[in-house]
Parts: structure tokens; sequence; C-alpha cells
């Protein structure tokens, strides 16, 4: 839940808790329609161990995957300050439960997650968040799928959110409520694809230091996102696609602040494709617009995108890149959203069967409208996985975060390095 800019997972995606769900149920069909399968080549972490993968509870049709993380956190910047940092130490429990179902055609999958922060230096960063959702997938005919998605989440907004106000006493807390219908149909070379989702921001108001509130109400919003595909197969390794969308976003409206509603438009076409064992991606370039109801703030537009590449030089290494152009919603005070560019690398190896090492860099730049700042985000991390047996692993990482604003209103310039350990227990 958490949305920093980190390589252990870049912020949240638009719709992105709406997505968690419905990409945990992929088609059994899909393994049949071999035009549009890119699976010559398994990825460090998605390739099964059947020597130390939970097993789950059966019961009845349906596996219960009950999983407990505990564990300790070391910031030596946990307040995000450009001046006199302080270090603290937090506490960190996650127990989170998956029910996915067994059957032969259709899918259900639900789950429950919750996260526990107990800050040992400072009682302001104590949280807790949770989450629950699931999603189903009803199977029509043979390339025909329809796939239900919804989720709600307790969530806070971390001091190294994009756009975070530093002079909040507490990190900003807010509910999330997302809902997405998807539909799916493939005949021969053709796959028509089409989605609606939705989802609902709730703010909580935050305190300053002297007492003062910090109005968030007019963050609240509901947005409103359709999408539609056509993907055609060349050939059993490549596909062109193309790919438009709409997306409304309907903030509320406070009385004092501006109007920060706005709608958008993204059209992109691209390709994805397989070369062999050794090369898997997608790639995709348009344009991005997004025209906000208050003029003071001006339209943003520019070369939209997105792209993913994987790369297997063995079996036993996959090293992923990504990159993406989007319209992001921002909680900056004076702007109503910005034109962010997002840049990763990312190596995984399996040194042994039960140990994974995981190196990651990620680069991300926000241009905000209405405001003459831009934000530059550089992270940088290392983790590795140990798998003691099928129930019991342990966990480490260090991840270093840098943020610089320049520009008239320039936001925090700040240096972030923690260190993490946690013990998990899985069945």
């Amino acid at each position: 839940m958490r949305r920093e800019i980190l390589p252990a997972g870049v912020a949240l995606m638009l719709f992105g808790a709406t997505d968690a769900s419905a990409q945990a149920l992929r088609s059994a069909q899909d393994t049949q329609i071999d035009l549009f399968v890119r699976n010559r080549a398994v990825a460090v972490r998605d390739r099964p161990q059947p020597t130390y993968d939970p097993l789950g509870v059966r019961a009845g049709g349906f596996t219960v995957f009950p999983r407990l993380q505990s564990g300790v956190v070391h910031d030596d910047n946990v307040f995000a300050a450009e001046d006199d940092p302080q270090t603290a130490t937090t506490l960190r429990l996650t127990p989170e439960v998956v029910v996915r179902s067994q059957w032969s055609r259709h899918a259900l999958e639900t789950r429950v997650r919750a996260d526990i922060d107990r800050n040992l230096d400072f009682d302001s960063e104590n949280t807790i968040d949770w989450s629950l959702g699931g999603a189903g997938r009803l199977d029509i005919v043979r390339g025909a799928d329809i796939t239900l998605a919804a989720d709600y989440a307790r969530d806070h907004e971390p001091r190294t959110a994009a756009g975070a106000d530093p002079a909040a006493r507490r990190p900003i807390a807010f509910d999330m409520a997302s809902a997405s219908l998807a539909a799916t149909r493939t005949q021969g070379r053709l796959r028509l694809s089409a989605k609606a989702a939705v989802l609902r921001y709730d703010y909580r108001d935050g305190l300053n230091d002297a007492g003062a509130v910090i109005e968030q109400d007019d963050r609240d919003r509901t947005v409103a996102r359709l999408t539609g595909r056509a993907d055609y197969a060349l050939s059993p390794a490549a596909a062109l696609f193309v790919q438009v969308a709409r997306d409304d976003r309907d903030y509320r409206i406070v009385s004092g602040s501006p109007e920060r509603s706005s709608s958008g438009h993204e059209a992109l076409a691209g390709v994805d494709f397989e070369l062999g064992a050794l090369i898997r991606g997608g790639v995709a370039a348009g344009y991005i617009r997004q025209d906000f109801k208050d003029s003071a703030y001006g339209d943003l537009d520019g070369i939209g995108g997105r792209a993913r590449l994987s790369w297997f030089p063995t079996q036993l290494t996959t090293l992923t890149a990504t990159a993406g152009r989007s319209v992001e919603d921002t909680g900056v005070i004076g702007s109503a959203g910005a034109l962010r560019t997002d840049l990763s690398i990312g190596v995984d190896h399996e040194l042994l069967r039960n140990l994974i090492l995981t190196a990651e860099t990620a680069w991300s730049e926000d241009d905000y409208n209405g405001l003459d700042r831009t934000d530059t985000r550089f992270a940088a991390s290392f983790s590795a996985i140990y798998r003691l047996d099928r129930r019991y692993g342990l966990t480490t990482g260090l991840t270093y975060l840098e943020q610089s604003s320049s520009g008239a209103a320039a936001g925090p310039t700040y240096r972030s390095t923690r260190l993490s350990i946690a013990v998990v227990s899985q069945f």
C-alpha cells in the first residue's frame, strides 16, 4: 500500500489497486491461444520453486494462503527533511491472507492485508493501514472472458511521497475505493479488450506543528477511466496494438480553493514481442493530454508512452527495464497535476535455489502545471530473499532515495537511506 517511489515498488499507478486483483486471475484459456502468449522464458521471480513455494490450506474448491512478515526498518531521515534529518527505527508487522479458487473454469480470488508500523522514536509516525479486495473471472467461451475487480484501502501518504506536505505533524491519511470491469475477446489473430474503472479518494485533514488545520478536502476526487485496445498478431512471437483511453477526474469543490477537475485523453500504438527465450517486452508511444476546468492551471499535453523490456541472459538472471510518461494528480498547493516521466532498470539473480538477489535503480521527474516547479527523484536499492524452507524465510533490503526540486516554487530537497530486515512465515 506504500506510495513511495522506491525500486522495490514504484509509486502506485492509476488504477493499480484494482489491477492487482485482476492480474492474479490469468485465464487458463490464455495458455491455449499461442498467438498472444509470451512464455518462452520465465523470469527469476516468476519461476516456480516446488521445494519452497507454499502449499496453502485447501478448503473445498479454494486454497487459502496465509502470510505474516515481521521486521524492523531503520531510516536516517524519517521526516524526509532538507535540514536536520532525524533517524528512527520502526517495527513493522504485515499479515496477509489470499484465498484463490482451484476451478477448471472461471476464477475467484480475495485477499486482505494490513501494514502495522510502530516507530520507536516518534509516535507521530505510528500508522495502521489495511486493504481488502478481490477479483472474479467468468470464462464465457474459449477466447472470451469478463473480469470484475474491487478493492478498498485505508492508507496514508508517506513522508517521501511526491508532493507530500512537509509541514504535516502526522502523515496524511486517506481512504481509497476502486472497482473495474474488463472484457477480452480473441478470434484468430485479433484480440479486442475493453476496461472501465472507477477510483474514489477521500483524504483526511492534517495538522501542522502549531495545531493549524492543513486542508485536504480539495484533494478528494473520483476518477473514471475507459480504455479500449486492439491487438493483431503478426506471428506467435509478435503483435501490433493500438490503445485509446479517456479519464475524468472530478474533484470535490471547496470554498476558497481552485477547481482541480480535469479530463484526459491518451492514444498509443505499439508492439509486444518475444525474441526466442532471450528478450521479451512491449513498447508503446503516442500522445497524452489533460484539460483542466480552471484555465489558470493550463493544460498538460505531450508525448506519452510506456515500455517494459526483459532480458534473460541465463535462466538464473533477469534484467528488466521500464519507462513511462503519464499525467498524475498531485497534492501540491497551486497545482492540479504533473507530467511524470519514470525510468527504471533492475536485475534479479538466483544465486542459490533458495537465495534471490535484486538490484534496481529508478528515476522520475514531475513537471507541475500551474507552478514553476520540477521535482526529480532518484532511488537505488539492493535486496535479498532467502528461503529457509517452504514455510519460513528472511528478507533484507537497503534503499537510497534522493529528491531535488527546482523553480520559483521549488519543493523540499532531501536524501534518505533505509535498511530493513524481516522474517516471513507462510503456509
